[in-house]
């Protein structure tokens, strides 16, 4: 099965606009959240788009934290017109149980311009749509793309 495109928040348009996603900053803290297959995750115009409009997390248990990992190795890179996000793949390892997710969701784990926490992007983990699960003793890897995370491009003007 296959993981469907991350999708942009539509809040996240406006912070990326107006620089409370300053991509170039390492600082950021983003983060990969995990949420259950009733969460509000997939909803792109979720609340104010902040990290607390969601629900329906993963419980804090079976070797899945709160809040989710932070991302490794995040590039943002501009060649030829394009602009791309990029990062590390994300691995979680099943201890006492299953982690069982519908959804990953970026967001940054900090106050950004006033904003607290606010949401980057979402991810259907399996375009069925089905949970993915990793079982005791396995892992789950949340696989970005070798083109990257998200792509910025296409500005025209008449």
């Amino acid at each position: 099965m296959a993981a469907g495109k991350w999708k942009m928040y539509e809040a996240a348009k406006e912070y990326l606009a107006d620089g409370t996603f300053d991509m170039d900053n390492a600082s950021l803290g983003l983060q990969m959240a995990l949420f259950l297959s009733t969460s509000n995750a997939e909803t792109l115009s979720v609340g104010t788009g902040v990290y607390g409009d969601l629900t329906n997390e993963h419980a804090n248990n079976n070797g899945y934290t709160t809040g989710g990992q932070a991302l490794t190795t995040e590039v943002w890179t501009h060649s030829g017109g394009t602009t791309t996000f990029d990062c590390d793949n994300v691995i979680w390892t099943a201890s006492g149980g299953s982690i069982v997710a519908r959804f990953a969701v970026i967001y940054a784990n900090a106050t950004l311009n006033g904003t607290v926490k606010p949401l980057l992007c979402v991810s259907l983990l399996d375009t069925t749509p089905a949970n993915v699960t990793a079982t005791d003793g396995n892992t789950l890897t949340i696989a970005i793309n070798a083109s990257g995370v998200f792509t910025l491009s296409g500005m025209t003007s008449d």
